[in-house]
């Protein structure tokens, strides 16, 4: 069997002491929901029930079609249940608590006042609250959670191998199936746990990355065939409108996975994709090893996330925000020296 048991410490006891205290549970994840977000919330509710308290797993957005394979997913809601007498809030994979989005506008009383645990990995989350536990040497929430559930005793097939595959899913999404510079040793180990315990590592491959619907492909062509380069190659950049969505039948969700081809390109840099949002531009940026910190440029807009990928919203028409991003990508991409 893979033993888990070197790592357990890294689990902050004040997190293992609010769960198991807590009888109404409210497990958030983020905006417009990935993989990582909804296998973390989902292992949440199943460690909590576990334990014979009660969850509810909220995501502000629908969780996209992609995800309806995850055992868990029909449970979740946008909004908490209003029967409910929460006494506890769980927040996975939130750079920052703004990332919650408008269910947490939508109840703010309710956010505001239940004692909180955060759970995530991004970089540039700076929540300091005593039942936080942050790490960004992990390369998914969902390895985190895996050694939240090794921590508290509980079976990593429980329920069949559900909790097993949702926390495999939320790996697999933020690893690229380990294709990215993010995993480690420890998060080998951890997937080697999964695995063994049924979670279909081929298969979560095959939903997540190597099957795709008709309209998403379109999508793709239409926003690769509006490709640019900047800054002798080291910037690539493209651009998917609302009108991309409507001209193919495409869900906004369907942009998943362009920007990573962007960032295929052997020259770039930096890879960026400008989403237009209404009146406002989401950003979703790529960049190489060694080179540009994407949570350097992002930042400077009041996004974050990892290093190698990063995300901002803009409140600024695409064309605007297309202008004052890549200027500064490139006086950052300018600078790198190989």
């Amino acid at each position: 069997m893979i033993d888990l048991r070197p790592w357990l410490d890294d689990v902050p006891n004040a997190v293992i002491d609010r769960l198991t205290g807590a009888r109404q549970v409210l497990a958030v994840g983020h905006e417009n929901p990935d993989a990582d977000t909804i296998g973390a919330t989902l292992a949440i509710c199943r460690l909590v029930e576990r334990g014979g308290a009660l969850a509810t797993a909220v995501f502000a957005d629908p969780p996209p079609p992609i995800y309806d394979f995850l055992p868990g997913i029909g449970r979740s809601r946008t909004d908490p249940d209003p029967a409910v007498e929460y006494d506890l809030l769980v927040t996975s994979d939130c750079a920052s608590l703004d990332r919650i989005g408008g269910v947490a506008q939508r109840h703010p009383e309710l956010f505001g006042r239940l004692p909180r645990i955060v759970i995530d990995h991004h970089a540039s989350n700076d929540t300091v609250g005593e039942s936080d536990w942050i790490e960004p040497r992990s390369a998914a929430t969902c390895e985190m959670v895996t050694l939240l559930a090794a921590r508290l005793g509980a079976p990593l097939d429980l329920d069949d191998g559900a909790l097993a595959l949702e926390l495999m899913a939320g790996i697999v999404m933020d690893t690229a199936t380990f294709a990215h510079p993010n995993a480690t040793p420890r998060t080998l180990a951890v997937s080697a746990a999964l695995v063994e315990a049924g979670a279909p590592l081929s298969d979560i491959s095959r939903r997540l990355y190597r099957s795709k619907p008709d309209v998403q492909l379109r999508l793709f062509g239409l926003v690769l065939a509006r490709l640019d380069t900047s800054t002798d190659g080291r910037i690539i950049h493209s651009t998917l409108l609302d009108a991309d969505l409507a001209a193919t039948g495409a869900l906004p969700a369907h942009s998943e996975g362009i920007i990573d081809l962007l960032a295929q390109s052997e020259r770039a840099e930096v890879a960026i994709l400008f989403k237009e949002a209404g009146d406002g531009t989401r950003v979703s940026v790529r960049t190489k090893p060694g080179g540009v910190d994407a949570t350097v440029l992002t930042g400077l807009f009041g996004g974050g996330g990892h290093a190698r990928a990063s995300g901002a919203t803009l409140v600024l028409p695409v064309a605007e925000a297309s202008r004052v991003v890549l200027a500064e990508a490139a006086r950052l991409a300018s600078a790198v020296r190989r």
